[in-house]
């Protein structure tokens, strides 16, 4: 694999997979590196006759888990989770993470939650110290839609900062919608000093969904470096 980045997912997710998927019911996040965590899990249940079930965030994951001929299953059957596997848009030292680039934070959240253990598989472009480093397009927030300009306007005036509606790309007019049928805010924040103070302030504004903010799920990061080798992270 020639793309240095791409090579860096590909690294920590092999990682992360060898080192914390046991039997069990299995959480899969969305996203470019959450691919080859999934494709690493079907290597392995082919190779050591690995027994999982996989629990999918989002549309995205879903299709993973089915076109790699793994066990699909929902909260509803397997609420309790050994492992969550997902990515971040961004981490800083204390792996307090932005995530919901790709607008799947809320059922991300929630298969966090769930999890006996919540690992994070990123590429050195989302390891920071502080957040806002390298991530520069805000805190996702997904929002009712009736809702949207009545939350953006409590979040600028309790938080400061900037909020903008997130717009959908050339292929359709009109604002993104997530698999939950709502929008999404990003929040571009200034002068933070306590994100869980942060997150809970959002979280109580009427309208909200859920935020991007992972304050205190993670335990466990590894980051793919340019280098080829790979950086973990433990709080």
């Amino acid at each position: 694999m020639n793309d240095p980045v791409e090579n860096a997912k590909r690294l920590a997710a092999f990682k992360a997979v060898d080192n914390h998927v046991v039997d069990g019911v299995i959480g899969i996040g969305s996203g470019s590196t959450v691919v080859y965590a999934v494709e690493r899990l079907a290597q392995k249940v082919k190779d050591e006759g690995l027994e999982v079930i996989c629990v999918p965030s989002s549309f995205q994951a879903k299709q993973l888990i089915i076109q790699h001929g793994l066990k699909l299953g929902d909260l509803e059957m397997n609420p309790n989770l050994k492992v969550t596997i997902d990515g971040a848009d961004e981490s800083d030292h204390m792996l307090t993470l932005i995530k919901g680039g790709g607008g799947c934070l809320t059922q991300e959240k929630i298969l966090a939650s769930c999890a006996e253990e919540f690992v994070v598989i990123a590429d050195y472009r989302k390891a920071s110290t502080h957040l806002g480093e390298q991530w520069s397009k805000g805190i996702p927030i997904e929002v009712i839609p009736s809702a949207y300009r009545v939350v953006y306007q409590k979040i600028e005036k309790m938080l400061g900062g900037k909020s903008d509606l997130r717009m959908s790309g050339s292929s359709k007019a009109g604002p993104v919608v997530t698999d939950n049928g709502n929008f999404i805010l990003d929040w571009n924040f200034e002068g933070v000093k306590d994100w869980k103070e942060v997150e809970i302030t959002l979280n109580m504004i009427p309208g909200v969904v859920e935020n991007g903010l992972f304050v205190g799920m993670a335990r466990k990061a590894y980051f793919g470096m340019s280098d080829g080798t790979v950086m973990e992270r433990n709080v």
